[in-house]
C-alpha cells in the first residue's frame, strides 16, 4: 500500500473537487499569495529552502501551490494552503509570480488541508502536529477518532501525540529544537513530577541516549526516585546545589541534608561511566 493511499483521504479527497484540475490553475503574482498563519510547520530548514530555490531557477515550479481567497480583499488576496515552501522558494528564486490553484475552503479545512500535506511529506515536527491536533480539538470539535481519519492516523497515536503538549515548557522547546525525537518526549512522559522529566532529558541529552536508552534511564529514576512534593522554601538552596553538582557531573545526584549532615548519592549507569567519575573527582580532590 502506498505512502499516499495510507494517508487517510488526502488532499486529493479533502479538497472540493480535486487538487489535479489543470483547468483551475492560474499565475498569481507573489505579492498576492499570504503565508497560513497557522501553518503547522514552525520551522525550515534554510539550506533545503535553497536548493528548492535553485530546482525552481532550473526547471520552473512543476506543482502549483493551493489557495484559497481571502474574502473581501480587492485586489483580491489569497491564503496558502498548501505549498509554502514552493511559495518561499519562488521568492527567493526571484519569481514574480507561481502557478496556483484557487480553492473555496473552509478555516477548519485550510487547517486539515496544511495538516496532511505535512505530514504526507514527513515535513512536521511531532509537536508541530500536536499542536495542531490541539486546534481541530479545542476550535473545531473534532474528536480524535475524527482528526485520525482526517490525517490517516490510528486514534491511539493521534492520542498519544496530543500527550506531548502536556509536558513542560523546557522540553517542549528542545523537541521543537529537534534536540530530542517523539520518541524521547514520550518515554519521559512516563515520569509524574515535570522537574523530574526535565531533569531526565537533561541527562539524555548530556549523554546522547537513544529512545530505548532514554526508556531504561526513566525506568531506572522510577525505581530509584519517586516524584518528589513539592520543596518548601528552605530547601531551594539545596536543591540549586543538587543542580550545579549534576550539571558538573553530568549525571543524576541526589542530596539529602540532615540535622548532623546529610548523603550525597552520585548514580552512573556503566561501567565507562564509573571510570569517568572516578577520574573527575580525583582530578578535582
Amino acid at each position: 500500500m502506498s505512502e499516499r493511499r495510507r494517508l487517510g483521504r488526502g488532499l486529493d479527497a479533502l479538497i472540493p473537487g480535486g487538487s489535479g484540475e489543470a483547468a483551475g490553475v492560474r499565475e498569481l503574482s507573489l505579492d498576492q499569495i499570504k503565508p497560513n498563519p497557522r501553518q503547522p510547520r514552525q520551522q525550515d530548514d534554510p539550506e533545503a529552502l535553497r536548493e528548492l530555490a535553485v530546482s525552481i531557477t532550473a526547471h520552473g515550479v512543476i506543482q502549483p501551490v493551493i489557495v484559497t481567497e481571502v474574502p473581501g480583499t480587492v485586489p483580491p488576496t489569497y491564503q496558502l494552503v498548501a505549498g509554502e515552501r514552493r511559495w518561499r522558494a519562488a521568492r527567493l528564486a526571484g519569481l514574480a509570480t507561481i502557478p496556483a490553484l484557487i480553492k473555496e475552503l473552509s478555516p477548519r479545512q485550510v487547517l486539515e488541508l496544511a495538516l496532511v500535506e505535512n505530514i504526507q511529506r514527513s515535513d512536521l515536527n511531532a509537536l508541530e502536529e500536536a499542536e495542531s491536533y490541539q486546534i481541530l480539538v479545542e476550535e473545531f470539535g473534532l474528536s480524535h477518532e475524527e482528526i485520525a481519519r482526517q490525517v490517516g492516523r490510528s486514534r491511539p497515536a493521534v492520542s498519544n501525540t496530543l500527550r506531548l503538549l502536556q509536558l513542560p515548557q523546557a522540553v517542549r522547546e528542545r523537541v521543537l529544537a529537534g534536540d530530542l525525537s517523539a520518541g524521547h518526549a514520550r518515554a519521559l512522559l512516563s515520569l509524574p513530577d515535570p522537574r523530574v522529566q526535565v531533569e531526565a532529558m537533561r541527562l539524555a541529552l548530556q549523554r546522547g541516549l537513544s529512545v530505548r536508552q532514554t526508556e531504561a534511564l526513566v525506568r531506572q529514576m522510577q525505581r530509584e526516585k519517586p516524584a518528589r512534593p513539592a520543596q518548601p522554601a528552605g530547601a531551594a538552596e539545596l536543591a540549586a546545589l543538587e543542580s550545579r553538582l549534576q550539571e558538573s557531573l553530568g549525571t543524576r545526584v541526589s542530596l539529602k541534608h540532615g540535622k548532623k549532615g546529610g548523603r550525597l548519592t552520585i548514580y552512573f549507569y556503566s561501567d565507562e561511566e564509573l571510570e569517568h567519575l572516578l577520574d573527575w573527582l580525583i582530578r578535582e580532590a
